[in-house]
């Protein structure tokens, strides 16, 4: 089937007014959607292109999402510098207007996490994300005093990323809960057993995110612990299908849900673990097959072999399909080919 673009209602999505002034865990606390991770779109010098950058949010905040968060794993935050860091921010901060917020990433070490944090907060963002520290492995109160000194570094809210080489136990997520400008935890380590133990001692209003790798396969038992919130690589892609299952998922039909985890969600999983990093890689050429021009994912990330490219498209062909195809209107794609 053409795979067409990605969706773009013919009635546009009521993103009510802008909100910018109330406070990003309000804003977040019962997400209408999911929550968006875009790619970072290069142009055919390999440079940041804002223009495809703002099509990329803009297709994705009109397709549903509830927040957009830029220049985080999916978005290539290693391979940015932090010029195009800040460049990709205010993107997405002039695309999205307040409708939703933006968050963006910050990382690496204390120093340039925060020089990181700064630069969003220079370029409008309304939170951070803040990814694990590179490279070492720390002790809880390492881990403590890292985000202690970033959220103190800047007015803008902070969600922590549970993830590798930063795992908490609950009393150091209490004291996150307790550092002020510490809002939320998005977890992508996928322990449910410490996950409950996390949302069980945090105080009221801490906010917690299902931020596992293509997060839908778990989505339900993350729900199970009290974390509906999540994130979606796919919505990047193809946001028929995120939306199809998010509304399935929040309404309680299981057999779609199903439905779509067997047909499109558990051999994409399947195909992403193939090679490491085509949870980035992947989710790039799915949009380069949707006739988004987002370019290559930067080393050391590979992009997929043709014959992973291949079975991509038929897949997300067969994901199109459980939804009802693509949008009236949409263009033809490329062949695998043209679209690298």
């Amino acid at each position: 089937m053409d795979l067409g673009e990605p969706v773009e209602s013919g009635q546009p999505v009521d993103l009510g007014e802008p909100v910018t002034s109330a406070p990003l865990a309000a804003r977040l606390r019962v997400p209408r959607g999911p929550l968006f991770f875009p790619v970072t779109a290069y142009g055919p010098d390999g440079g940041v292109d804002p223009a495809a950058c703002r099509a990329h949010v803009r297709r994705g905040v009109e397709a549903g999402a509830a927040a957009v968060f830029v220049c985080c794993g999916t978005g290539e935050f290693h391979a940015l510098t932090p010029e195009e860091f800040q460049e990709c921010v205010r993107a997405a901060v002039a695309e999205t207007a307040g409708r939703v917020p933006v968050v963006a990433g910050a990382g690496y070490g204390t120093a340039l996490a925060v020089r990181y944090a700064r630069l969003a907060e220079e370029a409008g963002a309304d939170g951070l994300l803040a990814l694990p520290p590179y490279l070492v492995v720390a002790a809880q109160e390492g881990l403590l005093r890292h985000y202690r000194e970033l959220a103190a570094a800047t007015s803008l809210p902070v969600v922590v990323y549970q993830r590798d080489n930063a795992v908490f136990t609950p009393h150091t997520v209490v004291e996150l809960a307790r550092t002020e400008g510490i809002v939320g935890l998005k977890d992508g380590h996928s322990d449910l057993d410490r996950l409950q133990r996390l949302t069980l001692a945090a105080p009221e209003g801490f906010l917690f995110f299902n931020g596992a790798a293509t997060a839908e396969i778990q989505a339900r038992a993350y729900a199970a612990v009290g974390v509906p919130a999540y994130s979606s690589a796919v919505h990047a892609f193809a946001p028929e299908i995120a939306g199809a299952f998010f509304d399935a998922l929040r309404g309680g039909d299981d057999a779609a849900v199903d439905r779509l985890l067997r047909g499109f969600y558990v051999p994409f999983v399947e195909l992403r673990d193939r090679r490491p990093g085509y949870a980035v890689s992947l989710v790039k050429a799915a949009a380069r097959l949707r006739g988004r021009p987002v370019g290559p994912v930067r080393a050391p990330l590979t992009d997929p072999s043709p014959a992973d490219l291949a079975d991509l498209e038929k897949l997300l062909s067969d994901g199109l399909d459980l939804v009802g195809g693509p949008t009236r209107g949409a263009s033809a794609v490329p062949t695998v080919g043209a679209a690298l």
